[in-house]
């Protein structure tokens, strides 16, 4: 039993762990494409259409982002229930 307490705390640390990076990155995308470093972007990177770069990011980019945030959030917590599931079978 005591090592199906450890797997269920690394379970927790790695789950814990993903969304903490997970939402950094939606972070870094929603506010820092679309306002921090809207000005940069404009400048940089051509534009998509007749919108200029930082102004699609934060209308379309952070969109396209946060569904491609849920796809790897989705396969990650798979995996981590995947190696509980085996972990708690070797337990036994």
């Amino acid at each position: 039993m005591g090592k199906s307490n450890a797997a269920k705390g690394r379970y927790w640390k790695a789950h814990l762990r993903c969304v903490g990076v997970l939402l950094l990155i939606w972070f870094f995308v929603s506010f820092g494409c679309g306002i921090l470093f809207r000005d940069w972007l404009d400048q940089s990177f051509p534009g998509v259409g007749s919108a200029p770069f930082g102004f699609w990011m934060a209308q379309q980019g952070s969109i396209i982002c946060f569904v491609l945030i849920l796809v790897a959030y989705a396969i990650r917590m798979a995996r981590l229930e995947d190696n509980l599931e085996h972990d708690e079978e070797e337990a036994k």
